[in-house]
């Protein structure tokens, strides 16, 4: 992995499919990530973030889920914190849906398939320009 560790980062993992989450809680792991939240939806999501915002400093969604989709996540969740870091992952690459997540706040977008490396280069990114330390 490029850079240090990633240990400042408090990461809430908001994915419907366990696999996912498991597979994107390791890879955040070897990242050096130790503070890892998840939600299998974007309604578990809000109740997570309405009661503990203050332990979340980067969000990774999922654009696909049941109940709420991942940009409506996004959209209800920036009624409550302007300002946390949220990276969107999906497998949708049309411009339509780039401009809607944008729109709606997201601060950056990775398609699946990636590889860690490629998740990790989006983090620091992210991360440095919200001057959250990694």
């Amino acid at each position: 992995m490029t850079g240090g560790p990633m240990t400042a980062l408090k990461i809430l993992i908001v994915e419907d499919q366990s696999d996912a989450r498991a597979l994107l809680r390791n890879v955040l792991g070897e990242m050096g990530v130790t503070q890892i939240f998840e939600a299998k939806d974007g309604n578990e999501a809000l109740r997570f973030m309405d009661s503990a915002f203050d332990f979340v400093n980067l969000v990774i969604c999922d654009w696909n889920m049941p109940k709420m989709s991942g940009v409506e996540f996004l959209r209800q969740m920036r009624t409550v914190d302007a300002d946390v870091p949220f990276l969107m992952v999906t497998g949708r690459s049309d411009m339509e849906s780039v401009i809607e997540a944008k729109s709606s706040g997201v601060s950056g977008y990775i398609r699946k398939p990636y590889s860690p490396s490629q998740l990790e280069a989006k983090l620091r990114i992210i991360a440095k320009r919200a001057h959250v330390a990694c």
